[in-house]
């Protein structure tokens, strides 16, 4: 069974709006440019890791994305109480490593789901918010983690290009 990237609707990212949108345009820009990358492939498609030694896979990276966003946005900005979604103390690169732990379908759910609560999660909060983590003393912003993760977005995209060509030898931002 083949998953299919939803339609792809053309996106634009915005130019000359407020901080706030543009920020969050570029990060939806990004996010479905992974999953585009993922479309029309099936589950051993999605699992291979074509690019030995490496153990990157497509569906590893969107595994991964769910974790960051949900450590990012929910854990360390807004302060919920949860656990990660895949990784563990024992496993901590779970979301690379486990990829038969869950089918593709509904990694891609939890993914959806995910990103819709981190957006819920911070869209009351300014982008001026600062929060406090273990590893540092002065804490991060809002701000600093839209750009973080427009960047680890981007920076899997590349990840995603590779890893796609050696699929199938599909190329293109599609």
């Amino acid at each position: 069974m083949t998953w299919q990237a939803p339609e792809l609707v053309p996106t634009r990212t915005l130019v000359g709006a407020d901080e706030r949108p543009m920020l969050q345009s570029w990060l939806d820009f990004h996010r479905q440019t992974l999953l585009n990358k993922c479309g029309g492939l099936d589950a051993a498609q999605l699992a291979k890791r074509s690019v030995p030694p490496s153990n990157l896979s497509l569906l590893g990276l969107v595994r991964h994305l769910t974790e960051v966003e949900r450590g990012w946005f929910r854990v360390s900005a807004a302060g919920e109480d949860i656990g990660p979604v895949y990784a563990s103390e024992l496993e901590p690169d779970a979301d690379f490593d486990d990829l038969d732990s869950r089918p593709a379908p509904e990694v891609f759910d939890l993914f959806h789901a995910e990103v819709a609560a981190c957006d819920a999660a911070v869209a009351d909060l300014s982008l001026d918010h600062v929060f406090q983590v273990p590893w540092r003393s002065d804490g991060y912003t809002l701000r600093w983690v839209y750009l973080h993760m427009i960047e680890e977005y981007a920076r899997h995209n590349g990840h995603a290009d590779l890893l796609r060509e050696r699929i199938d030898g599909v190329t293109g931002s599609f």
